[in-house]
Formats: C-alpha cells, sequence, structure tokens
C-alpha cells in the first residue's frame, strides 16, 4: 500500500473544526478530549494493519509498535500546536516522537514495572519542561480499554523507592516487599488512587501531561491481540515542551 494511504485524498488528515472538552485530574491538571479527531480514520486503521509491529526497544511497552512517516507526525505536531498545546500549559514544542502502538502481552509475562502505572517521562525541572503525550483510539470494541489517571497514596519517597524496586527485583521478590499484584492494573490499589477514567470510543483523541500518573485499562486481557484489524490499535504521541510562565 500507499505511504500515503494513512491520508485522505483532499489532504484533510485531522477535523478543521474539531470540539475539545477537559476531563479534570488533579492539581489544577486536565486531560483534553478530542471525539471524532480524524476527518477519516478508517484510512489510517487500514493503513496501519499493513505496517510491520515489532517489540519496543529501550522502554517497558507492553506490546508491539510501528514506525509512522514523518508527514504524519509534522500532522500530529501541528495539531497540537493550534488546538492542545495552551490548554495543557505548554507554549513551544521542542520535540516529538509518533508511533502506532498495540498491547499485545499476556499478563503473566508482564514485569513488575508494568503491573501498575507509569509517567511517561518526569522533567528535571518541571516548572520548565511539560511532557506531554497523546493517545488516538483507533479500535472500536470499547472494552478494549480507555486511559486512566491516578495520584500515590503514599509519600513520594516511598512511592520512587516501590518504583525502583520494581524495575531492580524479580517478580516473587517485588510482590512479597510491596504487595503490588502481577498483571495490568485495573483501579485503585494500596499505592495509587485513581482519579479519573477516560473511556475508549472509536476516533477519540486524549492530550495529557505524561508526567501524571496514568495507565491504558486492560480489564479484559483474554481480548488482546497481535491482530491490528481487531486488536487495542493505538497512535501514541509523545511531546516534549517549554512549560508556560507562572
Amino acid at each position: 500500500m500507499d505511504t500515503n494511504a494513512w491520508l485522505p485524498s483532499d489532504g484533510r488528515f485531522f477535523n478543521p473544526d474539531p470540539v475539545l472538552r477537559a476531563v479534570p485530574l488533579t492539581g489544577g491538571a486536565q486531560c483534553i478530549v478530542v471525539d471524532d479527531a480524524l476527518m477519516q480514520p478508517e484510512r489510517l486503521a487500514a493503513w496501519a494493519a499493513t505496517q510491520r509491529f515489532e517489540p519496543p526497544q529501550g522502554y517497558p511497552y507492553p506490546g508491539q509498535v510501528a514506525a509512522v512517516p514523518a508527514a504524519l507526525t509534522q500532522r500530529v505536531a501541528d495539531f497540537f500546536a493550534l488546538h492542545v498545546r495552551k490548554a495543557l500549559g505548554a507554549r513551544r514544542t521542542l520535540d516529538l516522537t509518533v508511533r502506532l502502538s498495540m498491547v499485545t502481552t499476556p499478563p503473566h509475562r508482564l514485569e513488575p514495572r508494568q503491573w501498575q502505572c507509569h509517567r511517561d517521562r518526569v522533567a528535571d525541572d518541571p516548572a520548565v519542561v511539560l511532557f506531554a503525550a497523546s493517545v488516538l483510539y483507533l479500535f472500536r470494541d470499547r472494552v478494549l480499554g480507555g486511559t486512566s489517571f491516578y495520584v500515590p497514596r503514599r509519600s513520594a519517597l516511598e512511592t520512587d523507592r516501590m518504583l525502583a524496586d520494581s524495575q531492580l527485583l524479580d517478580a516473587h521478590e517485588f510482590n512479597a516487599r510491596h504487595g503490588v499484584q502481577p498483571g495490568y492494573m485495573t483501579g485503585s490499589n494500596a499505592w495509587f488512587e485513581r482519579v479519573a477514567q477516560v473511556p475508549a470510543a472509536w476516533n477519540r483523541m486524549v492530550f495529557y501531561d505524561g508526567g501524571l500518573f496514568h495507565s491504558a485499562d486492560v480489564d479484559d486481557p483474554g481480548l488482546l491481540s497481535a491482530d491490528q484489524t481487531r486488536g487495542r490499535l493505538t497512535l501514541n504521541s509523545f511531546f516534549t515542551c517549554r512549560r508556560q510562565a507562572a
């Protein structure tokens, strides 16, 4: 298939008149939800089905990923700058990574660091840099799950120690030390409280501060599939931005 098959013939990739709504999170943060984000989402989904997905290298995503053309990344960058960036508290985009993703890993094969919510990146100086993220749902079965947001129930020191152990300890020792259960996170636990949940919907795109704890809702992992036409296919984007001055 043509590498530009994801783009409608009239060139209009994103909805030129998007309707945005804000979901309150915590500490004044918000998740921006855009329904009917793409003009022809079926074209992107069909193109994705022709791509080669592989396990990620260098980061613990529980599934497979595929690269996208630079032209698609630029469309995401333009939409973010025009409609979303200011609402998230950012003023300039410094870097952007966009990829197709599919959650496919069975629960018994997850590593301890994948048993819980996560942050995409934590800025050395959060007053200056904001790491934003977005997820575009390219599947129709809502049961495959949306995205939830969390806040720690314990101190920053305890939370950081637990997160460090999740990368260092084996599954048995980590479970025994911290009581975190194996498998996908499906709601609040002893360490984190879920403060918001955005259900999945076909052609829905959500934007949020990637420095906040969040997780995909994989309530029924038996439905996960490596088939791009049936699985939890998403377009994931990660923005490094200058934060707006206080």
